[in-house]
């Protein structure tokens, strides 16, 4: 393909329509259903969506709740974290990672992720614990698991929770496991853009302990297991009947969706030649799902501005770590406090991922980069 061509059709970093068009009418058939049984909120849509996604996560519960913010909020408070205890979490994530901790009254402590996996580093987070530690969060960060083994010997070690952020990683496995289930509970996002997501916002959190789910799901519902009488400060951080009725189609074709991006992945992997590029690095029995498939280049600006030119628009997850937003200033982190996560996002960028990319799609984005 000669190099002053562009391609023909804009590839963006992400493209949901493909995606929504085939299953349109699936999920409409299932919202008509929504409509004659007037479930909009909770009901039995979202508990047969929560029965599967346990199943899915290999777990004994599932709770379905309003957003992915919502389910790490609520996983917090289940834990007990409140005012004066520490929890720490790793410098690059997405920011509700922090805000659930920060929800509670209780105080995030960033620390650094590894330079080559660029998940939370087990050393670093157990150098950071202190007599107020009560929690440690692990992301799987882009839907690639964290090093669960080594972080749950720190928890252990120390008498901490562990809790999984998989906000990410709906179907990712470690050593042969479904994610979500290693630690205290697992949170999950179903934003729209997510590999599950719903038509709408929602979030889940998944445990095999039955305490937990029965907490969370009081919680979610005003602090109320019977109507009107109200055991604690609840929040109405419920589930939508159509949000679990969508939730409930994609999941049967959630496998395969996966499968299609990991062979995108793979492409990338083997094919993507231009020592300008670093990817993240994959251990053995992390089988990630490829939320998104992120690289880091010495010049961002300017290969995006090259992408950009080709027709091909690469997204940027995530250009400010946690420690260096101004919502944290008050923590007093500094330039240099976490080197790792501070390079990644000044020099990462997210290549075109979904399922729905076509191989002349994934032909033309290899041989763009090369070309660089």
């Amino acid at each position: 393909m000669p190099e002053t061509l562009a391609y023909p059709k804009k590839i963006n970093c992400l493209d949901l329509k493909g995606q929504q068009q085939q299953i349109k009418a699936e999920v409409f058939a299932a919202f008509e259903q929504v409509y004659d049984n007037t479930a909009f909120s909770g009901g039995p849509f979202v508990e047969s969506f929560e029965k599967d996604f346990a199943v899915f996560t290999e777990t004994a519960h599932a709770v379905g709740v309003n957003n992915g913010t919502s389910a790490l909020h609520l996983a917090m408070l289940a834990l007990g974290i409140k005012a004066g205890d520490e929890v720490i979490v790793p410098a690059n994530t997405f920011i509700a990672t922090a805000w659930a901790v920060s929800y509670t009254g209780a105080t995030p402590v960033f620390v650094d992720c590894l330079a080559d996996t660029w998940e939370i580093d087990p050393a670093k987070a157990e150098a950071a614990i202190t007599k107020n530690t009560k929690a440690i969060v692990g992301v799987h960060l882009y839907g690639q698991p964290f090093d669960i083994d080594a972080l749950k010997a720190v928890c252990d070690k120390h008498s901490l929770f562990l809790l999984e952020d998989a906000a990410q990683a709906q179907g990712a496995r470690y050593k042969g496991k479904s994610v979500g289930g290693f630690g205290e509970m697992g949170c999950f996002s179903f934003y729209p853009g997510k590999n599950l997501g719903a038509c709408g916002e929602a979030g889940g959190i998944v445990t095999n302990n039955e305490a937990y789910a029965k907490h969370l799901q009081s919680l979610r519902n005003h602090g109320s297991v019977v109507r009107y009488y109200h055991d604690e400060v609840g929040y109405n951080m419920r589930m939508g009947g159509l949000e679990g009725a969508s939730l409930r189609i994609k999941l049967k074709y959630l496998p395969d969706w996966n499968a299609r991006r990991q062979e995108i992945a793979k492409q990338y992997q083997q094919r993507i030649t231009n020592p300008k590029i670093t990817m993240q690095v994959q251990p053995e029995g992390a089988e990630s799902v490829f939320h998104l498939f992120v690289v880091t280049t010495p010049d961002r600006d300017g290969l995006i501005q090259y992408l950009n030119s080709k027709n091909i628009f690469p997204g940027l997850h995530y250009p400010v770590p946690c420690h260096l937003q101004k919502a944290y200033t008050s923590l007093g982190y500094k330039n240099g406090d976490c080197p790792n996560s501070e390079y990644l996002a000044s020099h990462c960028l997210s290549l075109p991922m979904y399922a729905e990319l076509t191989d002349e799609e994934v032909d033309y984005v290899i041989e763009t980069l090369n070309k660089y």
